[in-house]
């Protein structure tokens, strides 16, 4: 047998394993999400992470990198378009400056209950849906986060209370928040609350109970007064070439994951709230109901925001909340 033969049989014998050695290859995918260890979205996360790996058979690998390790919440987004992480998760009002209808559930008061939020989320998640397809993204899952209230050295009583104060702001929303009610705004990142407050920089904050949990907040505010300033979402999207890359058994296994994690977080997110305040209450913070007076004030708020959101929207925003309020 001259070499030629053998090589052609070589090459014959081997032919019937490359299809099985292509359906043990792995995707080795990185996640990026700001949110710590502790916190229910990146509990919520990692088992979707083990669903997904269990449901391929291991064929599709993520690997989570938490709390902001690496990288900030402001460059998540365009690090997935760009391939540098192929799954990220965002808070999504913190992108208004790039899209104004990112912003909705930013809003004051315009969804104060979880059950307000979810159908806010269901009519405002194919207009995401689409911005994210045009951007060559897909939206795996979207949670939102606990109600929000007030972290604060001394009673809010009334919104006036508020003026003068320096305010830790994350969003566009809720920058003009502290703008029209007579704060100073300051931006900064859910990972450095702590700091910023320990040296002066802020010295109030609207935000969720699972935050305040997170930041320790016991050591730096003594008051929180929930008020159901917002439910605002995150929400985990992948690197749409990255997936379409995947055998569609492998696609559909991990959108069945997705799903199950929505479910799975919105619920985490009701639960949370009364688990977050008297975690709050047992570490020594006062947590006050707020006054008729200060929800009045911050409805009227919430409704002038609102207006302006949608000369920012245009069509989409007139459309999601007449769908809204109808």
């Amino acid at each position: 047998m001259n070499v030629t033969r053998r090589t052609l049989l070589a090459a014959g014998a081997a032919a019937p394993l490359l299809p099985a050695l292509e359906a043990h290859a792995q995707a080795r995918w990185q996640m990026a999400t700001p949110y710590p260890d502790g916190n229910f979205h990146t509990r919520n996360n990692r088992q979707f992470i083990e669903e997904v790996q269990a449901a391929t058979s291991g064929r599709v690998q993520i690997q989570i990198h938490s709390n902001g390790s690496l990288m900030p919440m402001p460059q998540i987004k365009r690090g997935v378009q760009q391939g540098q992480v192929q799954i990220g998760e965002i808070l999504l009002s913190a992108y208004g400056n790039e899209d104004p209808f990112f912003e909705v559930d930013g809003i004051p008061m315009l969804a104060p209950t979880i059950a307000q939020a979810r159908r806010l989320n269901e009519l405002s998640r194919p207009f995401i849906e689409a911005r994210f397809q045009r951007q060559g993204l897909s939206l795996l899952h979207v949670v939102a986060w606990p109600n929000s209230g007030f972290y604060s050295n001394a009673p809010i009583e009334t919104v006036e209370s508020l003026r003068g104060t320096r305010f830790r702001t994350f969003s566009v929303m809720t920058n003009r928040f502290a703008t029209l009610v007579g704060a100073n705004p300051v931006l900064i990142q859910a990972a450095e609350v702590p700091q910023a407050f320990a040296t002066g920089v802020v010295n109030a904050m609207v935000t969720s109970a699972a935050t305040g949990v997170d930041s320790s907040a016991w050591d730096f505010s003594r008051i929180y007064t929930p008020v159901g300033f917002t439910h605002t979402r995150n929400a985990v999207f992948i690197n749409r070439r990255a997936l379409e890359a995947l055998s569609a058994a492998d696609q559909a296994a991990i959108r069945a994951a997705a799903t199950a994690a929505e479910t799975r977080g919105w619920r985490l997110a009701e639960e949370a709230i009364a688990a977050n305040e008297a975690t709050l209450a047992q570490r020594g913070m006062t947590v006050t109901q707020p006054s008729p007076v200060l929800l009045e004030a911050l409805n009227r708020v919430g409704v002038e925001m609102a207006r302006e959101w949608v000369t920012r929207a245009g069509e989409d925003g007139a459309r999601l909340i007449a769908a809204y309020n109808g």
